[in-house]
């Protein structure tokens, strides 16, 4: 007589807890190249924006990217994340550099107009990088953020053969019409454009 086992035996589980772990052995490799397809520059951490807070776009085929706008959070590298993150804040930046150690988030595809500027005509043609800090506070400017922003944006100057100036990588107090003072009277901006320009 046959006897009709009520659980699969020992060595069905074994099979099945093999196959069951072949996908999650792959899951970091699968995950690690979605991040590097997630991200424009290589050396980012991808924290994507609320949908809710850009503008899909095609750039620079819709629209061309002239600027790269330099920003300061006036919150912490944390809030901010959470802030781009928020659907009801209306608001994003296209990358996020941590004051201690230089660290860089993407939030925004560059592809996509990032909800930065406060003015519209900018904020299409630009890529807005936030930097960790307060604009009264210069122990925030950091060597590693100096450092590492400004290889970022000397790649996205690479990438759209955007100038390597003061006419093109602005201050956000500089877009025609902010009421905003960032980065402030201790951004050096002298350091900054000798960094991109030796990146």
């Amino acid at each position: 007589m046959d006897r009709v086992r009520p659980f699969p035996s020992r060595r069905r589980l074994l099979q099945g807890a093999v196959a069951a772990a072949v996908p999650a052995a792959l899951l970091p490799a699968t995950h690690a190249a979605a991040q590097a397809r997630a991200v424009d520059y290589p050396l980012a951490e991808w924290v994507p924006a609320s949908t809710s807070n850009y503008t899909a776009a095609n750039r620079p085929t819709t629209y061309p990217i002239d600027y790269v706008i330099i920003h300061v959070t006036q919150e912490t590298y944390a809030d901010t994340l959470a802030i781009f993150q928020n659907p009801t804040k209306k608001v994003s930046a296209h990358y996020v550099v941590r004051s201690k150690d230089g660290h860089i988030a993407q939030c925004v595809r560059e592809r996509n107009v990032g909800w930065h500027a406060g003015n519209w005509t900018y904020n299409t043609r630009s890529v807005g990088i936030e930097h960790e800090g307060w604009v009264d506070k210069p122990e925030y400017f950091t060597n590693a953020m100096y450092e590492q922003s400004a290889a970022l944006t000397a790649a996205i100057c690479a990438k759209y053969d955007i100038p390597k100036d003061r006419e093109h990588i602005i201050g956000h107090h500089e877009v025609p019409g902010s009421d905003h003072t960032d980065p402030g009277p201790y951004w050096d901006w002298t350091r900054y454009l000798r960094l991109v320009n030796f990146a």
